[in-house]
């Protein structure tokens, strides 16, 4: 297969509609393996009803477009895609439940060259659909690791695809939390939106080049952002404005995470480990917010 450029760059997302309730946010809270340590206890509100709040990452799973990459029509080898980046900014509250639209768009396709893949870059912007009120944005990158080469300019491409990352803060962190993910996180987390395959099906996890199914990056986010809500936020969701994060490598279910935040007046960076097996997963995310 080819990457079919134009076909892709001129995708026609609907605009889509959907109405989420507290069970969805209990769920969603429940696949980033909230409540799994009694030594947690701000996790209570996210599984809870009474007093529920909605971590804001759940917005990524509202109005999702699918797993659209894998359509024949767009030429991409959607086994070997991967996502690269992340980011979302809240502009008011996410609530616990609700009714919100939403239309994904297509902003970049960048060349990184032969055998080096193509960066598909879109965006969405989730408003309320009752009162029309902006919710957040996002910017999303996906990896297509077997889809470069199609331009005559790769080089300027591979430096677009890596601009926007920036150093951690040369001291020690201020805060260290880990979190263990449950076994079943990736079989719940695909319950919210995302049904790609490469998550629960070790046949198309070995044929991308893994040895069992990987958790969705979008997971290992939502971690992070449940993180900066009970360490640096005070455990309120509403203080979170921002979280942004360049995946290195995949985690696996069952894995425990290290997350190291250095802070700053209203914004913090972090990176994140998997210390059994020596791996960065994250070397200079950023959050920001009121703390």
């Amino acid at each position: 297969m080819t990457l079919n450029v134009d076909i892709v760059k001129n995708w026609a997302f609907p605009v889509l509609r959907q109405q989420y309730t507290e069970k969805d946010a209990i769920l969603y809270a429940l696949s980033l393996s909230c409540g799994m340590q009694g030594d947690h206890p701000g996790d209570l509100s996210f599984v809870y009803e009474k007093n529920l709040q909605a971590i804001p990452t759940l917005v990524n799973n509202l109005c999702h477009p699918g797993f659209w990459i894998s359509d024949p029509l767009t030429g991409i080898d959607s086994s070997r895609a991967v996502h690269a980046h992340h980011r979302v900014d809240f502009h008011s509250l996410v609530p616990a439940a609700g009714s919100v639209r939403a239309q994904t768009k297509i902003l970049d396709i960048i060349d990184r060259g032969s055998g080096k893949g193509a960066m598909l870059v879109f965006g969405r912007e989730i408003y309320d659909d009752s009162t029309n009120t902006l919710i957040a944005t996002i910017r999303h990158s996906t990896l297509c690791r077997a889809d470069g080469g199609f331009s005559n300019n790769p080089d300027a491409g591979r430096a677009a695809a890596k601009s926007g990352s920036a150093q951690l803060p040369d001291r020690a962190p201020d805060h260290v939390v880990e979190y263990v993910a449950s076994p079943q996180a990736a079989l719940i987390y695909r319950l919210g939106a995302d049904p790609n395959p490469l998550h629960i099906d070790p046949a198309v996890a070995k044929a991308a080049g893994f040895d069992r199914p990987i958790m969705h990056g979008l997971c290992t986010f939502g971690m992070v952002a449940r993180g900066a809500i009970e360490f640096l936020c005070g455990g309120m969701a509403s203080n979170l404005r921002s979280v942004e994060i360049r995946f290195l490598a995949p985690m696996f279910p069952g894995e425990r995470l290290r997350i190291e935040w250095t802070v700053a007046a209203s914004s913090a960076r972090y990176q994140v480990h998997i210390p059994d097996r020596n791996s960065v997963l994250i070397a200079s995310g950023s959050v920001s917010g009121r703390w």
